[in-house]
């Protein structure tokens, strides 16, 4: 099996894009075709022919999702989002397709394996949730409404990535910020210094300048992104999810997006939701009260903690009250060093090795490749794009490339963040730890005979708990000071390291009812669907959150999450409630126990969507999981 060759000609990349996707479409089709020429096969042979079609069709569309957020060239963005189209439109056709759907359910399962019963199932669950089992007409609305959110969501994310705000601001008003940062930064023809909204420009700034008016400012920018031009797109996203869940039988969206989910129905969302806030509610007040005594003691006249004010004063309580500077941290974490750590920390951990391969053809020049091997054997590939450029992605995330298939195809995968290029502050490197968790998640678990399973093919609200629990390793000191040094190559202090441990206990219960405030924020404006989104905002934020956004911001127009996670944002924190019972398993004082790590990667990573999530966790844990390892967590 050899890795899929993309273009080394600049000029190539649009064909590229057209008879890839082109191809694999065909070829779906073609396989579709197939299954209902009226052959007598076995159910073995109906599941393998399925299963050709998935391949065809991931090939059609992973790489297509990828280069529609990240090639430099807007053309090719273009032609990409239309495969995109193309591909989505096409699963709706088959999802919807009668004489299939009864190849399918003709299939006896009683002489298949575990792993192709659970296959026919999900297909089967699959068709229902696509509408095959309605009237002509409601299928034709259903078809049409696929269409229209593919569209749709193209446009919302596209608004946002596409909205680079900027921030004129006087030299001084940089005070408080790290002389590499006001370097990067410097005077243009105006006498002004520009910030943009860019997360590297965006996160220090709020961190650590000192002009409160200044960082005003620039979170006010921030918060408006993609506004008003989302509005309207959201209204009609969040009307369509509701006619199709309704047409479909469910009571709601968040009822339709539950039930493949671990947590099973809508109301359970709203439940967990309080639950976490009700958690949440004592320690979250104490931290916004130190917060706000902290701002007090700057400027007595501050009668409230407001969001664009939050990440300042929590550095400064670090700062003088944990003996943490962040910016005297920064000095440690040099992006390359970070990287080249990141990839022997994991390789260690979970026993695999990369070799670079910088004669790959990439998109950006920036792009670093790395085939993975076990053994001594590739078992796949993945690409680092990790920072900002026009026109790419503005969060972090990890994109499938080629989905992995047993005998068939290695998995290839694709890191896309926006870090700095020089140095990261230690939050970056944890961000950093877990977006690679979803990747090494993503070639580790490309070993399936199914491509259903393959990969990080898992329930949506279990997905974020491995790479929450490899942040862990970012926490350890022994860990840091393998490749954490400053310029004079002395490794990162052990009891610096530890006072970062302490320090980052301030601001659990505060940041925990932020998320559930985004979680609230998803999941109601799906539920309810209000007429002012603005209002309902403010009053879910007053409700959940424990500091005020800034008047007249828009967060929900620039929160990309109503898009891929729709209603389930909760699905971070409750992926969190497992990871801390996956990292129970290990010995803090030996992270790198092969025992327990090995039988980690097998049970849990390896195992791709192969089981229930549940399952897999019981399975690596012995027992069921449950709150406890995260109730400790969250109040120690």
């Amino acid at each position: 099996m050899t890795a899929l060759e993309l273009p080394s000609d600049a000029s190539a990349w649009g064909t590229f894009v057209t008879d890839r996707a082109g191809a694999g479409l065909a070829e779906a089709r073609r396989i579709s075709d197939e299954l209902k020429d009226g052959s007598s096969r076995t159910a073995d042979e109906v599941l393998q022919l399925w299963n050709a079609g998935d391949i065809a069709t991931a090939n059609a569309s992973t790489f297509t999702s990828l280069l529609a957020e990240v090639h430099p060239d807007q053309e090719v963005r273009d032609l990409a989002e239309a495969q995109v189209q193309a591909v989505a439109s096409f699963l709706t056709e088959r999802g919807q397709d009668r004489a299939l759907y009864e190849v399918l359910a003709a299939v006896d399962p009683a002489g298949l394996d575990s792993q192709a019963n659970r296959l026919l199932e999900k297909v089967l669950r699959d068709f229902r949730r696509s509408g095959v089992d309605r009237d002509e007409a409601t299928r034709a609305r259903l078809a049409a409404i696929s269409e229209r959110l593919t569209v749709l969501g193209q446009e919302f994310s596209r608004n946002i990535r596409d909205d680079v705000r900027t921030t004129k601001l006087t030299p001084e008003q940089l005070a408080g910020l790290p002389e590499d940062y006001r370097d990067a930064h410097p005077v243009g023809e105006d006498g002004l210094v520009a910030i943009t909204t860019d997360y590297p420009d965006t996160v220090p700034f709020l961190t650590f300048a000192s002009d409160r008016e200044a960082r005003h400012q620039v979170s006010y920018q921030f918060n408006n992104r993609a506004w008003p031009a989302n509005d309207p797109l959201l209204h009609e996203i969040l009307e369509l999810r509701h006619e199709q869940a309704t047409l479909l039988g469910y009571d709601s969206w968040p009822d339709f997006d539950a039930e493949v989910k671990m947590i099973g129905t809508g109301a359970a969302i709203g439940e967990f939701i309080d639950r976490i806030a009700a958690l949440a509610e004592e320690s979250g007040r104490r931290d916004v009260a130190t917060l706000l005594a902290r701002a007090q003691a700057d400027d007595p006249s501050i009668t409230e903690l407001v969001t664009a004010d939050a990440a300042h004063y929590a550095e400064l309580v670090r700062r003088e009250q944990y003996d943490v500077d962040a910016q005297a941290v920064r000095r440690y974490f040099e992006f390359a060093a970070v990287r080249d750590g990141l990839l022997s920390v994991t390789g260690r951990l979970f026993g695999i090795s990369y070799e670079e391969r910088p004669d790959a053809p990439r998109w950006s020049d920036e792009v670093t490749c790395f085939d993975v091997l076990r053994d001594g054997m590739a078992i796949g590939r993945i690409y680092l794009d990790l920072h900002p450029r026009e026109g790419k992605y503005k969060h972090a995330a990890q994109f499938d490339l080629v989905t992995g298939v047993r005998g068939v195809q290695l998995p290839e995968g694709v890191l896309v963040c926006n870090f700095p290029r020089g140095l990261m502050e230690h939050s970056q490197v944890v961000t950093l730890f877990h977006e690679f968790g979803h990747l090494v998640h993503h070639v580790l678990g490309g070993d399936q005979e199914w491509a259903r399973f393959s990969g990080v093919a898992t329930e949506w609200d279990f997905v974020e708990a491995p790479s929450q629990m490899l942040e862990e390793w970012a926490w350890d000191a022994d860990i840091l000071q393998s490749f954490a040094r400053d310029d004079a190559g002395t490794p990162i202090p052990a009891d610096l390291v530890e006072r970062m441990r302490t320090a980052k206990d301030f601001g659990r219960g505060y940041l925990a009812r932020t998320q559930m405030y985004y979680a609230a924020l998803s999941y109601q404006l799906h539920r309810d669907r209000p007429a002012d989104h603005v209002a309902a905002v403010q009053e879910l934020s007053a409700q959940y959150s424990l500091v005020k956004p800034l008047p007249d911001t828009h967060f929900q127009a620039a929160f990309g999450h109503l898009e891929g996670y729709t209603s389930g944002y909760y699905t971070y924190m409750w992926s969190l409630v497992i990871a801390k019972e996956l990292f129970s398993a290990f010995d803090p004082a030996d992270l790198f126990d092969p025992e327990v790590a090995g039988r980690y990667r097998d049970e849990i990573l390896a195992r791709g969507g192969s089981d229930d999530a549940a399952v897999l966790v019981e399975n690596f844990l012995g027992r069921p999981y449950s709150f406890d390892a995260f109730g400790r967590w969250l109040n120690p």
